[in-house]
């Protein structure tokens, strides 16, 4: 993987508290694949924990090159929150002994570019609610909150903040794009949540094939069938900036398209207490509506909305 080019940029990746869904979903790249993307960009992967080969003893020593400055580290990733627990040691969590989250904190200081892969590293993720024993935090943003374990204060060499790219996992196409542009010093324009507009500005619900079903309130209330999911069955697609409908999974397919409603995998307060597949409502109305639209509006809306719906859906939907 590595090019030993003067010109390359230099690539480490960081397991920290996380189940590694984020390095999977990346070798499922497709048009490039991960490795030719790699090489088209001259990117040299120093060390990925799936991928590389090299010994312990020759990780150490990569380590510590990096740390005294004999070897430059242009990006950043860690996958996974930054482990606080147990009662802010980070023993949860080590690396060769010690708490992982020291070697996060060393490391971020001398790269041009941190990214933060996956919701877990970007806003804390599983393990990072109140009461877990873990206490996982994300490198500058918890929740909805900044700072994180960084701090808000926190530049990469280069002067950027730390670049959010959530989901659980990541979508491949999220990844390939920062690389694109940080391999060619190019500006990334991020949101409040240091999200990438390019790929977190539009919502889940922006290409859904359900969309029609969703305006006129044809809705599902078991699997299987071709309705709106946003009623009753907890899709958050309408409420969740993320491409999955703009960008389809391996150009191929999404959540919504296979009939499973839209986790919000890509929210600052990602997992949600409540079910999955169940929606929170308030007198019969989804309790989280679509940004911008008023409640008292949207329950009028919808109920002419229903009342007009073309025959040609509430057809499909009563022969189902």
């Amino acid at each position: 993987m590595s090019t030993n080019t003067k010109k390359s940029k230099t690539l480490y990746w960081l397991q920290a508290g996380g189940c590694s869904g984020d390095s999977m979903s990346i070798l499922n790249m497709e048009s490039p694949d991960l490795f030719s993307q790699l090489a088209s960009l001259d990117i040299d992967v120093l060390w990925h924990p799936s991928l590389s080969t090299i010994s312990a003893v020759e990780h150490d020593n990569m380590i510590q090159d990096l740390l005294s400055g004999n070897q430059k580290l242009d990006i950043l990733c860690v996958e996974g929150n930054v482990v606080m627990g147990p009662d802010e040691t980070g023993m949860f969590d080590t690396f060769r002994g010690k708490p992982k989250k020291d070697l996060i904190n060393e490391l971020s200081k001398i790269a041009h570019y941190v990214v933060a892969v996956g919701t877990c590293a970007s806003f804390g993720g599983f393990g990072s609610h109140e009461g877990d024993e873990m206490g996982g935090i994300g490198l500058q943003q918890h929740h909805d909150k900044k700072g994180g374990y960084l701090g808000d204060d926190f530049t990469a060499k280069s002067g950027a903040k730390v670049i959010n790219l959530p989901g659980c996992p990541i979508h491949p196409k999220a990844l390939e794009f920062v690389l694109n542009m940080i391999s060619r010093d190019l500006p990334i324009d991020l949101d409040k949540n240091a999200t990438p507009t390019a790929y977190y500005a539009k919502t889940v619900h922006q290409g859904c094939t359900r969309n029609e079903h969703h305006e006129y309130r044809v809705e599902d209330n078991v699997f299987g069938e071709e309705g709106c999911m946003f009623f009753h069955l907890g899709c958050k697609g309408p409420t969740t900036h993320a491409s999955c409908n703009t960008y389809l999974w391996n150009d191929v397919n999404s959540k919504t398209r296979a009939g499973v409603p839209c986790f919000g995998c890509t929210d600052v307060h990602f997992p949600h207490p409540n079910p999955f597949f169940e929606t929170q409502t308030i007198a019969g109305t989804p309790m989280f509506l679509p940004e911008g639209v008023d409640r008292a509006y949207y329950l009028a809306y919808k109920d002419m909305a229903a009342a007009a719906a073309p025959d040609r859906l509430k057809t499909k939907k009563e022969e189902e």
